[in-house]
C-alpha cells in the first residue's frame, strides 16, 4: 500500500517511516469516514492512550527520581490530557492529513481539540504496532520535548486548582457562565466567565467551552492569589 504525498510529508514531520502504511492511514481516519471496508482510528486511540501513559510515567520517574507520587500525578495529568495531545498534533500539522466525513469537514473538524487529541493518540498506537514500544517512546519523547522537563511543580489544571482554592477559603465551588458565543458554527468563539462566591470574576475566550473555562479559571486564580506566572 502506497501513501499519498501529504501522508509521506506527514511521516517526515512525525519522524517515523511506516513499514505498514495501512496503520498510518487507519490512525488518521475519523469515525465519520469509517465503513465496512475502512477502519477508523477509535481502537488505535484506545491503545495509544495507554502507550502514551506508560511513556510519560517512565519519563517522569527518570526526570525526577526523588519526586513523590503527589507531585508526579498532576505532572502526568498535564502531559497526557487532551489539550496537550492536541497541541502536539498541531505542532506536526496532523489536522492536515485527517480523513474526515463531510459533516466533520464542514464543522471545522481539522481544528477540533478533541478530534486532534484522539488522532494523536491513534498515531502513537500506529507507531507502536508498526515498530514496537521503543520506537513509540522515542517519538513521544521527541514530540513532547521540553514539555516533559518544564512541566510545573504544581501541574494541576486551572479549574481543579481554583476549586481547591475556593474550598480552602470556605467557599462553594466556582461557577462558569457562558457570556457569549460568536463566529460561525464551524469556528465558534466562546466567552466564559469564572466566578467565585466572593464576587471575584474573570473572563476568557477560546474556540471550545472547555478551553475557555480553563483560561478563565487560570486568570481568576492568578487574580485572587497574586500569582501572575
Amino acid at each position: 500500500m502506497k501513501l499519498s504525498g501529504p501522508l509521506r510529508d506527514f511521516q517526515d514531520r512525525l519522524g517515523h517511516s511506516f513499514a505498514k502504511p495501512e496503520l498510518l492511514i487507519r490512525s488518521v481516519t475519523h469515525s465519520s469516514m469509517s465503513s465496512p471496508h475502512r477502519d477508523d482510528n477509535q481502537r488505535l486511540e484506545f491503545l495509544g492512550d495507554r502507550v502514551l501513559g506508560l511513556v510519560m510515567s517512565e519519563a517522569l520517574l527518570n526526570a525526577d527520581p526523588n519526586a513523590a507520587e503527589g507531585l508526579l500525578a498532576p505532572r502526568f495529568n498535564a502531559l497526557v490530557r487532551k489539550e496537550t495531545c492536541a497541541d502536539v498534533a498541531r505542532q506536526i500539522d496532523l489536522g492536515a492529513v485527517l480523513k474526515l466525513g463531510r459533516s466533520e469537514m464542514l464543522t471545522g473538524g481539522r481544528r477540533k481539540e478533541a478530534l486532534l487529541a484522539d488522532a494523536m493518540e491513534a498515531v502513537i498506537a500506529a507507531v507502536y504496532l508498526d515498530a514496537g514500544f521503543d520506537a513509540a517512546r522515542d517519538r513521544v519523547i521527541d514530540l513532547w520535548g521540553d514539555r516533559i522537563t518544564n512541566v510545573k511543580e504544581d501541574a494541576r489544571d486551572p479549574k481543579t486548582a481554583l476549586q481547591e482554592f475556593a474550598q480552602g477559603q470556605g467557599m462553594p465551588p466556582p461557577t462558569y457562565v457562558e457570556i457569549a458565543r460568536d463566529g460561525p458554527d464551524h469556528a465558534p468563539l466562546f466567552t466564559i466567565e469564572a466566578r467565585l462566591k466572593s464576587g471575584a470574576a474573570e473572563q476568557a475566550q477560546a474556540s471550545s467551552k472547555r478551553m475557555a473555562e480553563q483560561s478563565a479559571a487560570k486568570a481568576l486564580l492568578a487574580r485572587v492569589t497574586g500569582d501572575k506566572t
